[in-house]
């Protein structure tokens, strides 16, 4: 008896070990049991991911949306108490974070990272425990129909893994073009899914190509000039420090997101500047919510870029939730700030750059490299080697105002538009309708010197435009949209409807039409009208000589010179380049809405 006992312990101590591993090896992530060479396709993600919603109440499996082919576009939540709903972790107090992979399927960092950390909060808790007082959303892949275009060749720059997904979507979209123009069916399913989280921090998980240095991962966060500064400074001041200090003490150094003055070449000084809204980090900033943008390099092994994407995620989420109170109380703040900036007449930035002859210098931890003029094209052929140098560079990174704008109390938007302007509630923007049709004198604007680039941006055709300020008198219909600019997303509505902002609606070419002259005059017919109005006028004359000293290279032509003259005359266009949105006061909005 006793040696059947003796004999049953000691199997079990044998048989313990290799029961333990079997039930680990259960949560093994595709890409750890491949190596780390590989990461998994759309249904073998789906798969892992429904496996481990079924099998632990803190976590859960949804849809958010649909992609151009039909394909789900899955997230997943995970939180200690099981919440799955934005009102029960608001109501604890939880801070919300958003971590998204795969908007770029070439550049699958994120999606492997975010599968072993929900792995470990789930089922392996030694390695990570989730905070109570946070709730996470994870989007292991945005863009699924281009990551379906699984295969070898869809990064020729990047050092792994075996396959990976492409970077457009099946309409060939850059969803990191698409948050402000919103056109994309993936992209109107996230903002919505956005709004109805209203998440506090936001991650966004990239692979980047450029020159090569020793930093497995750079960043960007936007900590200034398109963040309200209570956001912006808390950043800065207390959330980077913290987690440069922690990815440095791991041996995985981090640095800010550059390009350089000369293209491949850190020798020529670094820039960084702000990202316009139609890029992740940029768009959460104008929603006054930080937004970071992971950089893994393309020329470093896939696994230590996973493991970096894994621990500034995991540092961020332990600093976010000692940190909650602090990080809520700046946010209200944030809000609040934004919906006083039209009625306090603060100005509002909407087109940033970086000054060029300001710079600091910094040490960068490169790759030591010489330039050879090519041999087969005659250009610069930059040879990276294997030697690691620390050089001290001039650094520009001083960002600069070089567009802003005082909010109206209301902008109007005439019906005709309302297809594009049905966006607007997709960005959490608040509108009304006008109940009856009414002539309105608006501040506006009138475009001259009209250019388009010579090649497409995700399929539009950009102009190039100088616009003044205007008045005018212009017909709106019923149905057409108040928005009115006293509310958090303030900042997003000056985006979108001030022309001159980096991703307005008209820089991107949604009113090209406006710039079309649809009726003409007949030479033999201004002729002799031209000669009428300046014996009418004899002012005109002196006019047309102006305007023809100052366009010398119109001398000759008929056609432009009697143009001139026709726009002159009451049967000119007067909605030809004039921009049909209109600034409204607060007596014009209270005379529209009376209490």
């Amino acid at each position: 008896m006793r040696q059947s006992i003796f004999y049953s312990i000691l199997i079990s101590f044998i048989l313990f070990p290799l029961v333990n591993q079997a039930q680990s090896d259960k949560w093994d992530t595709f890409y750890e049991t491949s190596g780390t060479l590989e990461t998994p396709d759309y249904k073998n993600t789906i798969a892992f991911c429904k496996k481990m919603a079924d099998a632990s109440d803190m976590l859960s499996y949804q849809v958010f949306g649909k992609s151009a082919r039909g394909l789900d576009i899955p997230y997943m939540i995970a939180d200690v108490r099981g919440f799955k709903t934005p009102e029960e972790a608001k109501e604890a107090g939880n801070v919300i974070i958003m971590i998204q992979a795969c908007i770029h399927p070439g550049e699958p960092e994120g999606k492997d990272a975010g599968l072993i950390l929900l792995r470990d909060i789930a089922f392996r808790k030694k390695k990570f425990s989730l905070p109570e007082n946070i709730t996470l959303l994870f989007i292991p892949i945005f863009n699924v129909d281009g990551h379906e275009r699984f295969g070898p060749y869809n990064r020729i720059n990047q050092n792994g893994p075996k396959e990976m997904g492409w970077r457009t979507t099946a309409q060939n979209l850059n969803l990191n073009r698409d948050y402000m123009k919103a056109e994309a069916p993936e992209m109107q399913a996230w903002l919505k899914l956005w709004n109805y989280w209203k998440p506090d921090f936001f991650i966004d998980t990239h692979t980047t190509d450029g020159a090569d240095y020793q930093y497995v991962l750079t960043y960007a966060l936007e900590d200034g000039l398109n963040i309200d500064p209570v956001v912006g400074g808390w950043l800065k001041e207390s959330y980077l420090p913290e987690i440069t200090k922690h990815m440095f003490a791991l041996k995985m150094p981090i640095f800010p997101y550059v390009s350089f003055r000369e293209w491949h070449n850190p020798r020529s000084g670094l820039i960084s500047q702000p990202a316009p809204p139609m890029l992740s980090q940029g768009y959460a900033a104008i929603h006054n919510r930080p937004g970071l943008l992971i950089e893994t390099h393309m020329l470093k092994p896939y696994k230590p870029r996973v493991e970096s994407t894994l621990e500034i995620i995991k540092k961020s989420i332990s600093f976010l939730s000692q940190n909650s109170k602090t990080l809520h109380d700046r946010l209200r703040k944030a809000d609040e700030n934004a919906r006083l900036l039209a009625p306090r007449k603060v100005t509002v930035p909407v087109s940033f750059g970086v000054n060029q002859k300001d710079s600091t210098m910094v040490k960068f931890l490169g790759i030591n490299y010489d330039v050879i003029t090519s041999d087969l094209t005659g250009g610069k052929w930059f040879r990276y080697g294997k030697d690691t140098i620390t050089f001290r560079l001039p650094l520009y990174d001083k960002a600069i105002v070089t567009r802003e704008i005082t909010l109206p109390p209301a902008y109007i938007i005439p019906v005709e538009y309302s297809d594009l302007a049905s966006r607007l509630p997709l960005h959490g923007i608040e509108v009304d309708t006008l109940r009856k049709a009414t002539w309105l004198k608006v501040d506006t604007y009138r475009f001259s010197e009209v250019k388009f680039r010579p090649t497409s941006n995700e399929g539009h055709q950009i102009p190039q435009f100088k616009a003044e300020s205007d008045t005018a008198t212009i017909f709106y219909a019923a149905g057409s949209l108040i928005v009115r600019t006293a509310q958090p997303t303030s900042r997003i509505i000056a985006h979108l409807l001030e022309p001159q902002a980096q991703d307005s609606w008209v820089s991107w070419g949604y009113f090209n039409r406006v710039f079309e002259q649809k009726e003409y005059s007949e030479t033999y017919v201004m002729e002799p009208m031209a000669r009428e109005m300046m014996e009418k006028d004899p002012s005109l004359r002196k006019r047309f000589d102006d305007w023809l000293s100052a366009n010398p290279s119109l001398k000759d032509n008929q056609w432009e010179q009697l143009q001139w003259f026709y726009k002159q005359t009451p049967y000119y266009d007067k909605a030809h380049n004039l921009y049909p949105i209109g600034r409204l006061s607060q007596q014009q909005v209270d005379d529209l809405f009376p209490r």
